[in-house]
């Protein structure tokens, strides 16, 4: 992700962040790129932002991301945003994809890819891992899936 960037929210990640990030301490820098930069919020109630930076997109939520895509913007990260991601993904609006894979089993959860995932072809552009085991992969989208085969060549 670039250095300086704009974050694209989900309304309850917004939430979550808006009751954080003002009150963290600004020795981290986590807490400084998100108070500086514009939040962009898929929200049905704009009325109700509170947090400085902050912007609704309303209405056809994919298509007022990709205009801002469009746009002379900085580049959109999303946090969280569970839902947001799947209208992302299902409007071919993610450029790049970073998974973080924790070494841990909970055996429940959000699915990330749910029902009525577009498919969608990935490349792997990164992996890391971290030294309490965390892999961090980034891929970048491409295009469709590619089906490959097991046939082998005649002898």
């Amino acid at each position: 992700m670039a250095e300086d960037y704009d974050l694209l929210l989900g309304r309850r990640t917004y939430d979550i962040f808006a009751a954080h990030w003002p009150n963290a301490g600004d020795d981290n820098p986590v807490t400084q790129k998100f108070n500086k930069a514009t939040k962009y919020v898929a929200t049905s109630t704009p009325d109700t932002l509170d947090w400085e930076n902050s912007q609704a997109i309303t209405g056809d939520i994919a298509k007022g991301i990709a205009e801002l895509k469009q746009g002379d913007g900085l580049p959109l990260s999303v946090q969280g945003s569970s839902q947001l991601i799947q209208t992302l993904l299902q409007n071919r609006l993610a450029d790049e994809l970073f998974v973080w894979t924790f070494p841990v089993v909970l055996g429940a959860g959000k699915r990330f890819f749910g029902e009525g995932a577009v498919p969608q072809g990935l490349e792997l552009e990164d992996v890391k891992t971290s030294t309490t085991g965390v892999t961090m992969t980034r891929y970048r989208a491409a295009g469709g899936v590619k089906i490959g085969s097991f046939t082998l060549d005649a002898p």
